[in-house]
C-alpha cells in the first residue's frame, strides 16, 4: 500500500519511506526510468529462482552449478528446505532444552552466528510479549565460535564453572546443550571452539551434565559432525543444499537458535511468507524490495554513494545491523560480473546505533564526503516506558526534563537527524518497524535478502557466491 509517492506501508505496519533520497542532487524520476529494462529483466530472474531454484551464472566454490533456495525459505511444504517434520523437530528439541538445561552454547561464525544474534537480542529484550506456551528465556546463552579470541572462550567457560559450583553445592550438575553450526564441520573459529569446551567438559564430568546438538550437512557422510552424531547419539539438523550462510538465518542455523529460545517458528516464516507475496509485483509502488534494491543501487552507481549506514534506534537493534554487514559485503562486494568483467562493485557496509553514535559518527554523515545513503531504522510500540522526574528543581538547567517521555525523546532524535541530513540534500531513508516481534522479524529478515537478490541483478554480479573469502581460506589451511 502507497503512502506517498516513495513511501509503502504494508499490512503489517512495516513500512519503508524512500522520500528522502530523492531531491536537489539525489535520485529524480528521470533516473528511474534508466532502470525499466533492468527492472523487468531482474523480475523475470527471480521469478524463474522461485520457481526453479536456479539463478543465470551462479556456480558453487567448485565452479558446478548450484541451487539457490533462499526464496523458499518463508514456505513449510516437502521437498523445500523447510518440512513440518523439520519445524517440530526442532520444535521439540527446543522445548527439550528449555525443560532440562541452564545454558546453552551456540558455536558457529558468519551466516551461522549473525542471525541467531539478532534473534536472541530481539527475544530477550522487553520488547517481546512472552507466552505461557513459549516459557521464558534460558537464563544463561552464549555465542562462541565467532572468532579465534582466547580471552572470549576462557571468560565463558570461567562463568560457567562458577555456575556449575553453585549446582554441585546443591548436590546437582550443571546441564549445559552445545549447538556446533558448520556445513562442513571443518571451519576453524568454529571447530576450536567446540573442541575446546567438549574437552573442558569432559574433564568435569562431576560438575557438569552435557547435551550435544549439531547444524551441518546430512549429505556429507564424512563430515566430522555427522560420523561424531552418529556415533554419540548427539541430535543432527540438516543444513540443506542452496542456502548460502548469510541466507540461512530462516534455515536450520537460525531456527534452531529461534527454537531453543522458545520463538514462534511460524510467525517468524509466516512474516518472510508475506513479504516474499508483497514483493512480487513489478511496481516500485508496491514492492519494498525492489524499491530498495533500485534505489540503492542508482545512488551508488550514478551517484557515488559507496558506503551505507545502517542505523537502527535501539540498542537491541544493533545486532541486525551486523548481520546485514555480511549480507550485503559477500553478497554485493565482487570483482568480476557474470560475464567476467573487472567491475569492482560493492558499496561498503557500516553499522551505527542512535543516539549513541549521533555524538560520534553524525558529524561524518553531515559534513563529510558525500559517499553515503544513512539507512534509519525505527521501532514504535515499545512496551518499556519511562517518564522522567526532575529530582533536583532547584537546577534550573533540568526544568524541561520533567515529564520526558525517552521513547518519544528517541524518536525525535531520529527525525532530526533525518531532518538534517534532508536539509544538505544528502541521501537518507527509514524503515518503521511497528513492533518487534517474530512475524516482523521475519518480514524485515525476508525483505533484506531479496533486496539484495535484486541489486546482484542490476549490476550483473552472483550475489550468491563468495570467491574473496576463499583465498584468505586457501591461505590459512597451507599455513595451518
Amino acid at each position: 500500500m502507497m503512502d506517498n509517492e516513495h513511501k509503502i506501508t504494508l499490512d503489517s505496519g512495516i513500512s519503508f519511506d524512500f522520500t528522502n533520497l530523492f531531491g536537489v542532487d539525489r535520485l529524480t524520476p528521470e533516473d528511474v526510468k534508466t532502470m525499466h529494462e533492468k527492472i523487468a529483466a531482474a523480475q523475470e530472474t527471480i521469478k524463474h529462482l522461485r520457481q526453479t531454484g536456479e539463478i543465470a551464472g551462479h556456480l558453487s566454490k567448485d565452479g558446478t552449478p548450484e541451487h539457490v533456495y533462499f526464496t523458499r525459505l518463508p514456505y513449510v511444504q516437502e521437498g523445500y528446505p523447510n518440512t513440518k517434520e523439520l519445524l517440530d523437530s526442532m520444535i521439540g528439541y527446543g522445548q527439550k532444552i528449555r525443560s532440562q538445561c541452564d545454558a546453552v552454547i551456540f558455536c558457529g561464525i558468519g551466516g551461522s552466528y549473525l542471525g541467531g544474534k539478532v534473534l536472541y537480542d530481539s527475544f530477550t529484550s522487553e520488547l517481546w510479549n512472552h507466552s505461557k506456551e513459549q516459557g521464558a528465556p534460558l537464563s544463561k546463552v552464549y555465542f562462541t565460535g565467532n572468532s579465534l579470541d582466547v580471552d572470549d572462550m576462557e571468560a565463558i567457560w570461567k562463568e560457567l564453572k562458577v555456575l556449575a559450583e553453585a549446582k554441585v553445592a546443591d548436590g546437582k550438575k550443571l546441564n549445559v546443550c552445545m549447538v556446533a553450526i558448520s556445513k562442513s564441520g571443518t571451519t576453524l573459529e568454529t571447530l576450536s571452539a567446540f573442541l575446546y569446551f567438549y574437552e573442558q567438559f569432559q574433564k568435569e564430568e562431576k560438575c557438569f551434565k552435557l547435551e550435544v546438538a549439531v547444524v551441518t550437512d546430512k549429505t556429507n557422510k564424512t563430515g566430522p559432525f555427522n560420523i561424531l552424531s552418529a556415533k554419540n547419539g548427539w541430535a543432527l539438523f540438516d543444513l540443506v543444499e542452496g542456502i548460502g550462510g548469510r541466507f540461512s538465518v530462516l534455515s536450520t542455523p537460525g531456527l534452531i537458535v529461534a527454537a531453543i529460545l522458545g520463538m514462534d517458528l511460524h510467525q517468524l516464516l509466516d512474516g518472510a511468507k508475506d513479504m516474499d507475496k508483497a514483493c512480487q509485483s513489478s511496481s516500485l509502488s508496491d514492492n519494498p524490495a525492489l524499491a530498495n534494491a533500485v534505489y540503492k543501487y542508482l545512488a551508488f552507481t550514478k551517484y557515488g554513494c559507496n558506503i551505507e549506514v545502517m542505523m537502527p534506534y535501539g540498542i537491541k537493534m544493533q545486532s541486525l545491523g551486523n548481520w546485514y554487514i555480511q549480507l550485503l559485503a559477500e553478497s554485493l562486494g565482487k570483482r568480476k560480473n557474470k560475464k567476467g568483467e573487472e567491475v569492482f562493485y560493492g558499496r561498503t557496509p557500516t553499522i551505527a546505533v542512535g543516539t549513541t553514535d549521533m555524538h560520534s559518527q553524525t558529524q561524518l554523515h553531515q559534513e563529510g564526503r558525500r559517499d553515503k545513503v544513512v539507512q534509519f531504522i525505527a521501532l514504535g510500540n515499545a512496551e518499556g516506558r519511562i517518564v522522567l522526574h526532575n529530582c533536583f528543581p532547584e537546577i534550573s538547567q533540568f526544568k524541561n526534563m520533567e515529564g520526558l517521555d525517552v521513547n518519544k525523546a528517541l524518536l525525535i532524535a531520529l527525525h532530526a537527524n533525518e531532518e538534517a541530513l534532508t536539509s544538505d540534500n544528502r541521501f537518507n531513508a527509514c524503515y518503521y518497524l511497528p513492533k518487534m516481534n517474530e512475524y516482523v522479524l521475519g518480514q524485515i529478515f525476508y525483505y533484506l535478502m531479496l533486496s539484495i537478490a535484486y541489486e546482484g541483478e542490476f549490476a550483473n554480479v552472483d550475489a550468491f557466491d563468495q570467491p574473496g573469502v576463499e583465498i584468505y581460506k586457501r591461505i590459512m589451511k597451507k599455513h595451518l
